[in-house]
């Protein structure tokens, strides 16, 4: 057997969770990491919208740098359906516009500062537990490099590829239950305030909303995700993401912004429920490839890089204990969900609750919120990555009463 292709840790997937696992494997004093990315370039193709929370580059290790950062957002203006517009300013940066292809090249690089191993162009095909000539129990990695299938070994294996991870499903685990269809384009548009993304609820994108994020004053991303099994059960006709994106760009408030031209086009899939186990012998399942995105934005990038930084310490514990067992993998679980598990399960109730109201209690509901302390209380204490915190002091404003009535099913769920 090549010594070469034996490991202590390989890390599916070369994105920002991957890149971050990988880095942190390292700085618990893992000796040999790496990472395996299928396509030929880190950061390509990007299946994301490129905001991101000033949270996520604090838990990546990243600061704002012009090198990625394209544009800085402060607050929002949010459309229901009726069109009447609910503005909402933050006191400070909120988040982020980035370029994810050079974002994601940082954290690479960054990784392989710290001695971790990269292989592009080579695709995770089967896995299985084996026994090396040192009485060692190893996973056996099956992977297609440029064009050649071959076996890697290693101790311990960190799951970061994707939403529909085959290493996950080799494994046997289960596939997260709901994955919603997400679309973007990138076009000439003539931003009212490039500090402000638009977002768009309600029925002209089911299942979840819809989007504007400047780039700068004359360049926004469009888009949109949906539930595909929302969208056949409410529609005669096979109507497909690229169709409401279409529609979308018929609407007036962006219509009237809009100039010729599509400048890049992004799809993906946004998965909106965590897997059901995130472990098994040998084995840690983390970021989209968990489910770990956060329901009410969509976001993955601060849960997948905190999961990856627990999986990296459990990975570091079991080679030193010797100990790979499942037992020992649940220890991940554990520590992930009590960091931010609650918080995903109140942005599933209040997914969920959003997506069960019509246009009309859409319409009521935004102008319950649109009132000005309403909305100082939402834009201090609103956080894309706790939802619990600005739930919790709406609760306790003096505008209990109205949010009680407002959010009672809702509230309820979370008791």
């Amino acid at each position: 057997m090549d010594p070469n292709n034996v490991f202590d840790v390989i890390v599916v997937g070369g994105g920002p969770t991957g890149s971050t696992a990988a880095r942190y494997a390292k700085l618990n004093g893992i000796d040999r990491v790496l990472v395996i990315e299928e396509n030929s370039s880190v950061g390509s193709p990007v299946q994301c919208a490129g905001l991101l929370s000033a949270a996520a580059l604090r838990e990546t290790d990243m600061e704002p740098d012009a090198s990625f950062v394209l544009n800085s957002v402060k607050g929002a203006d949010v459309y229901p359906p009726s069109g009447k517009r609910m503005r909402i300013i933050g006191k400070e940066i909120k988040a982020y516009v980035v370029s994810r292809k050079m974002f994601d090249r940082q954290l690479a690089a960054k990784a392989a500062e710290t001695g971790a191993e990269y292989l592009l162009k080579a695709q995770a095909v089967g896995l299985e537990d084996t026994v090396l000539a040192n009485g060692l129990k190893y996973k056996a990695l099956k992977i297609r490099h440029e064009g050649a299938l071959k076996t890697l070994y290693t101790k311990v294996i960190i799951a970061a590829d994707g939403v529909r991870s085959r290493t996950a499903k080799s494994a046997g685990l289960k596939p997260c239950e709901k994955v919603l269809s997400g679309i973007q384009f990138e076009m000439n548009y003539k931003s009212n305030d490039s500090e402000f993304v638009e977002i768009f609820a309600g029925q002209e994108a089911p299942g979840f909303f819809a989007w504007s994020i400047p780039v700068s004053k004359t360049v926004s991303r469009i888009g949109l995700a949906v539930d595909p099994k929302r969208i056949q059960k409410d529609q005669t006709q096979n109507i497909s993401a690229c169709d409401y994106l279409n529609l979308l760009l018929l609407n007036p408030v962006i219509k009237e912004k809009i100039n010729p031209g599509i400048l890049d086009f992004v799809v993906g899939g946004i998965p909106i429920r965590v897997m059901e186990k995130t472990y098994a012998v040998g084995l840690m399942v983390v970021g989209d490839a968990a489910g770990q995105c956060k329901p009410i934005s969509g976001g993955g990038v601060y849960t997948g890089a905190v999961a990856a930084k627990i999986a990296a310490k459990v990975a570091a514990e079991a080679i030193e204990k010797n100990d790979f067992s499942e037992k020992k993998m649940s220890e991940y679980e554990k520590r992930w969900k009590k960091e931010f598990g609650r918080e995903l399960e109140i942005g599933t109730h209040a997914h969920d609750y959003r997506m069960k109201l019509t246009d009309k209690e859409m319409n009521e509901l935004f102008d319950t919120l649109n009132d000005p302390e309403i909305l100082d209380l939402i834009a201090k204490y609103g956080d894309m990555d706790r939802p619990s915190v600005l739930i919790q002091k709406l609760m306790l404003s003096k505008h209990s009463l109205k949010m009680a009535k407002l959010f009672g099913t809702f509230i309820k769920t979370l008791l």
